[in-house]
């Protein structure tokens, strides 16, 4: 789908700068050409075509609000939320310091400009 909306938007960007070019053509007459043959049309469309994703996120925080986020993504990108609540699940400490302490002394040094 977005291969089409690209290719749309190439063709509408040249129309325009032709139009732009032309001794006979404005640029406002090309920013109107290109919103009105390009953006407008391609929001609509991409506006429609988007429902059935926006209906199954809908469902999904509907039946689990903690999944909503996974289950609406493309696939490949789940692991990049792990939706276990968790900031990090990787079980090693946080800071330097021993036990994963945390607080003021937990924290990285800061370099002092001179």
């Amino acid at each position: 789908m977005y291969l089409t909306v690209i290719a749309w938007l190439y063709v509408v960007l040249m129309m325009s700068a032709a139009e732009a070019a032309s001794p006979q053509g404005t640029v406002l007459g090309a920013i109107m050409t290109f919103v009105l043959y390009g953006l407008l049309p391609l929001s609509i469309l991409i506006y429609i075509l988007g429902t059935g994703a926006r209906r199954r996120a809908r469902k999904a925080s509907e039946i689990n609000p903690s999944d909503a986020l996974t289950q609406a993504m493309p696939a490949g990108q789940e692991a990049m939320h792990s939706g276990s609540g968790q900031p990090d699940a990787g079980g090693h400490a946080t800071s330097g310091l021993p036990g994963g302490r945390t607080g003021p002394a937990a924290a990285a040094p800061v370099r002092e400009e001179r």
